[in-house]
């Protein structure tokens, strides 16, 4: 099995750590906050606890790293991201659904990070390309949401949306059995004993920074654009075309951006990217033409995630092999805290004067600041092999 190909088995991690474990939510927000009578704050909070989970998991994993293998910990948190997400089908009341989305963070940050540290070392001629197909995997577990989530959710039941966290459930179940195959021959011992060259934050901490502004921005987009479109009166099928173009656009992110990764090795292309990322949230605020929304989905898709790559791609240019896992640790703890922050701050401003038109408009203002930040992001030392 070749380098792309089993890039592709650990995408179907990103899948569901992400594309179904987080980002279906979007699609599920306007249901249950009209069957559970949430406030935009109430809904916020739900993905700020996800974010916390997020954090945990973020900050145990070194230690995990170096007493279990980094696949058996990928698979791990699959396994549990499953019957998480079966649970959440099982249960109306605001502290249980608190209390799943807060450990489905944990168990996402156990496969997407460790996933991406799989990617890393799996290296090959182009390794850019092979980071970008991992994270370009969420955006299969988007489009799988968009086709399952919305016809689910609208039947005329009580709790119409606890059947299509059901249907999430058992999609993550197949892509884990999938990812469980194809990654059989990646070996990743634990790194007890390894030798870990120290890390210092400082030294790349304008790419912290703007790697923060971007947890804080893109997840109020993520979190609120199908609301947003709803209250403008986006027509159904149109939103569902909505959310499969911008998980098409996720999967097509790995070629678009793979030649920048692997050219740059400063914070240009956090950069460019978060500037993209800042112009595709403010599209839907300023204009709610089929144009404009479309074009928003299918920037955002193309670039959020590469972002996230962009990270990777930094550390892994800049850092030893032996200080990868404490350089990827390091900006997805960052990453993780501005998620923590992002949603519940976006759903306070929507439930203000202004509701979510001004609510996006912040989170495109923090992405905004997030490039600027990271242009002033310089290369660490001369690019590693």
């Amino acid at each position: 099995m070749n380098d792309n190909a089993r890039a592709a088995g650990l995408a179907l991690g990103a899948a569901v750590s992400l594309g179904l474990a987080r980002f279906a939510y979007a699609l599920l927000l306007p249901p249950m906050r009209a069957d559970l009578g949430w406030s935009y704050t109430t809904a916020g909070a739900m993905n700020t606890l996800n974010a916390a989970g997020y954090l945990a998991g973020a900050l145990a994993l070194p230690r995990a790293l170096a007493h279990i293998d980094a696949r058996r910990l990928f698979l791990g948190g699959c396994v549990g991201t499953v019957l998480l997400l079966a649970l959440h089908g099982g249960v109306t009341g605001d502290g249980a659904l608190y209390l799943l989305r807060l450990l489905c963070g944990v168990t996402s940050a156990a496969t997407f990070a460790t996933g991406g540290l799989l990617a890393a070392r799996i290296g090959g001629a182009r390794p850019g390309m092979v980071l970008g197909i991992y994270y370009g995997g969420t955006g299969v577990g988007i489009v799988a949401s968009a086709l399952l989530v919305p016809p689910l959710a609208a039947r005329s039941v009580p709790h119409a949306w606890q059947g299509a966290w059901w249907a999430l459930a058992a999609a993550a179940l197949l892509a884990t059995g999938v990812a469980a195959a194809a990654t059989r021959a990646l070996v990743a011992p634990p790194a007890a004993g390894a030798r870990r060259e120290p890390v210092r934050w400082s030294a790349f901490g304008l790419g912290l920074a703007g790697y923060g502004c971007f947890g804080l921005g893109y997840i109020g987009y993520m979190t609120f654009i199908v609301s947003l479109l709803r209250e403008q009166q986006v027509p159904p099928a149109q939103i569902v075309a909505f959310y499969v173009l911008l998980g098409l656009a996720v999967v097509a992110s790995s070629w678009l951006w793979a030649g920048l990764l692997q050219r740059h090795r400063g914070g240009g292309p956090l950069a460019l990217l978060n500037a993209l990322l800042a112009l595709a949230t403010l599209l839907p605020v300023l204009s709610t033409r089929p144009v404009a929304v479309f074009v928003s989905g299918a920037l955002f898709g193309a670039v959020f995630l590469s972002v996230v790559a962009s990270t990777t791609a930094f550390v892994r240019h800049n850092l030893p092999p032996a200080a990868w896992a404490s350089g990827i640790a390091a900006y997805t703890i960052v990453f993780a805290a501005g998620q923590i922050v992002g949603p519940v701050f976006t759903g306070w401003i929507a439930d203000g004067a202004g509701g979510l038109v001004r609510g996006l408009a912040v989170s495109a203002l923090l992405l905004a600041v997030g490039a600027l930040l990271a242009a002033l992001q310089r290369p660490l030392s001369a690019e590693r092999p």
